[in-house]
């Protein structure tokens, strides 16, 4: 008579089963030192438009640029996007102190690589991340960072969550180091560190031995890839050197995000460049974990050694280090990223899903 009864409940039973089986959404933090576009801010994006990526926070560092900085163009692009992600500012300098104050005898020491990049250290310190807003974009921002301090919030974050938080540590380390120095019990509730930085089996960068990144902070690289985290990831110019972005491919990028942030990508750096010389190219390092975060079968190519960083002052000061066999006292294993699926990355960046959640 009811034959209503069974078929509703047949149907929420269905239902259920059907939100039982979804998968659950990947938590991240993405540490960074946050610049518009790329390779940043392409990556904050896609993980934070991406249905399968739950964005918890992004914790900006110092590096490629001030922290202060950082939390300008991270909350502009989410702004952008409208995307409601928290952001949290953190640590302004590496923990060496005067590091900025010595580059110049270091560089006469360490010599340079075939880039001449700096970073923050060839700029001065803002007063705020709302000056650099407000100079930068011309207006007030809709949008206002946490009060938390990004250490603080990393801390929190994976003890309110344990075995379930990823971090995306695409600057320097040091807000990931402060976090392990200050809390410890955190580093085997971490679910994994994957990392832009370092450059095992080819020369470095910034110096004939180091990687931009572990580089700017090498003491905070070498507590992180030391911690008993359970898995630690990472794409250093072994693999991410081997991928450019050129001006075809920043143009598709153009036609398949919003106006809006389309426009901003024409005005930054890069996009004066790709506008100036069709025959541009230019790496995009961080783009390449938040693109694994989003599928892991573009790994192609990898080794698992034990890994360690040099942090004595000298002439291969910031060097990242593998060892086919037992590495020293203290280091731990990574998977050391060499080659990605090409085609497959592509059709992850430029795909209009991407870019419309």
């Amino acid at each position: 008579m009811h034959t209503y009864v069974p078929i509703l409940c047949a149907a929420m039973l269905a239902g259920a089963a059907a939100f039982a089986a979804e998968p659950a959404r990947q938590k991240v933090i993405l540490d960074t030192d946050m610049v518009e576009g790329f390779d940043d801010g392409v990556a904050m994006l896609l993980l934070a438009n991406s249905p399968a990526i739950d964005l918890i926070g992004v914790t900006t560092v110092a590096g490629n640029t001030w922290a202060q900085e950082g939390v300008a163009y991270a909350l502009r692009q989410l702004e952008v996007q409208g995307r409601p992600v928290p952001v949290f500012e953190g640590a302004l300098r590496p923990l060496r102190p005067g590091r900025q104050d010595m580059l110049d005898a270091e560089r006469a020491l360490c010599g340079m690589g075939h880039d001449s990049w700096v970073g923050c250290f060839g700029t001065e310190e803002p007063d705020s991340w709302q000056a650099v807003y407000r100079e930068r974009y011309g207006e007030e921002p809709s949008s206002q960072p946490d009060d938390r301090h990004a250490v603080e919030f990393i801390i929190d974050a994976v003890r309110a969550n344990p075995h379930q938080v990823t971090i995306a540590a695409v600057g320097p380390c040091t807000n990931l180091a402060l976090a392990l120095r200050q809390a410890p019990d955190i580093a085997p509730l971490i679910k994994r560190v994957v990392y832009m930085g370092g450059s095992f089996f080819k020369p470095g960068n910034v110096t004939p031995a180091a990687e931009f990144n572990w580089w700017f902070d090498p003491e905070a690289a070498r507590i992180a890839v030391r911690a008993p985290i359970p898995e630690q990831i990472v794409f250093g110019l072994d693999v991410c050197e081997k991928l450019t972005l050129k001006a075809a491919d920043f143009h598709t990028l153009l036609d398949v995000v919003d106006k809006p942030y389309a426009d901003l990508l024409r005005t930054t750096f890069l996009g004066g460049n790709f506008l100036g010389d069709p025959d541009h190219t230019f790496f995009i390092w961080d783009v390449l974990v938040a693109a694994m975060l989003l599928d892991e079968s573009l790994i192609t190519e990898e080794v698992t050694h034990p890994i360690d960083i040099n942090d004595s002052f000298g002439l291969s000061y910031g060097q990242s280090l593998a060892y086919p066999g037992h590495g020293p006292a203290g280091s731990k294993p990574a998977r050391i990223v060499l080659t990605i699926d090409e085609e497959r990355f592509w059709a992850i960046v430029l795909d209009p899903a991407s870019w419309k959640r």
